[in-house]
């Protein structure tokens, strides 16, 4: 069996790795975490970022079989159906989904979400394997982060979702709606355990200070060594309360209201209104009691 091909595309906007892995003796593939282009002081979405990765399997005559999503992002809009509207590929997420749904469905009035995760073609379970020419995708359900998130194995290669960053950034946050430090601590250690030659690929990366150039790609063995989060050594009581005090100090991703509006609908955009435009909502919290009457006045 040869070795799955990967090609790594990087949105600089919303720090995004997006993945094209195929095999390459049929040539057929899949697309880990494609990015919708969103401008979100116009409000307009593009298709360049997915332009790209189409473009790059037509060269490579791929066939994209599969869009497998490693969580419903907070940072990001999913460019999932767009591949799907030019492909015909079928969109994967977690079977957990449906917890992320559940909370985020009343929050956002989205009755269009029926919260069993069927706005999704396949959800799931850790475990799963996912076959793709001649190869194999093995499903590992790696919550923390959030409820649902997965990460994919193919061969030595495994792409973590938002589980791990590059060794001198970390670890990702935990307390989103349904999210756990525990949990994820729990969760790093499963991918940990993996042979230390297992390749590593990100999700996210932030550009650590000192660091000149973006990457994404790491090892077991080298997380292992030098996570400044994560290395050997770490209890899970440590990693606890180190994620939970630096968590309190974070800002909300810039574009967590959009991207989880839509990517709770597996990338579709909400329902048009009678006037035939789609809005996004954002629910507001007042600090006062009393302002919501002042203000809503």
């Amino acid at each position: 069996m040869s070795e799955a091909q990967i090609q790594a595309f990087f949105d600089e906007a919303t720090k995004t790795v997006t993945y094209l892995v195929h095999d390459p003796a049929s040539r057929r593939g899949v697309v880990i975490d494609p990015v919708l282009d969103y401008d979100a002081a116009a409000g307009k979405v593009g298709t360049h970022s997915v332009d790209e990765v189409l473009e790059a399997a037509r060269e490579q005559q791929v066939t994209i079989e599969w869009t497998l999503e490693t969580h419903v992002h907070a940072d990001h809009l999913s460019g999932a159906p767009l591949i799907k509207a030019k492909t015909g590929a079928q969109i994967a997420i977690g079977e957990q989904v449906k917890q992320v749904q559940t909370i985020f469905r009343p929050i956002f009035q989205a009755d269009d979400v029926k919260g069993d995760g069927s706005d999704f073609d396949l959800l799931l379970k850790d475990g799963d394997v996912i076959e793709v020419g001649e190869m194999r995708i093995h499903v590992m359900h790696v919550p923390g982060h959030t409820p649902a998130d997965m990460a994919y194995r193919v061969g030595d290669a495994v792409f973590v979702g938002d589980t791990l960053f590059m060794p001198d950034y970390g670890t990702a946050r935990a307390d989103f709606p349904g999210g756990d430090a525990r949990t994820l601590y729990r969760s790093i250690q499963k991918i940990l355990s993996l042979p230390p030659e297992t390749r590593l690929f990100m999700c996210h990366d932030y550009k650590a200070p000192g660091r000149d150039e973006y990457a994404w790609e790491s090892s077991v063995a080298e997380q292992k060594a030098t996570n400044r989060h994560v290395h050997e050594g770490v209890s899970e009581d440590e990693f606890v309360a180190m994620r939970e005090a630096r968590d309190a100090t974070l800002s909300a991703p810039d574009l967590i209201m959009p991207s989880i509006q839509v990517n709770m609908r597996a990338g579709r955009l909400p329902p048009a209104e009678a006037n035939g435009v789609r809005y996004l909502k954002i629910p507001l919290k007042f600090e006062e009691e009393g302002d919501e009457a002042v203000l809503g006045a």
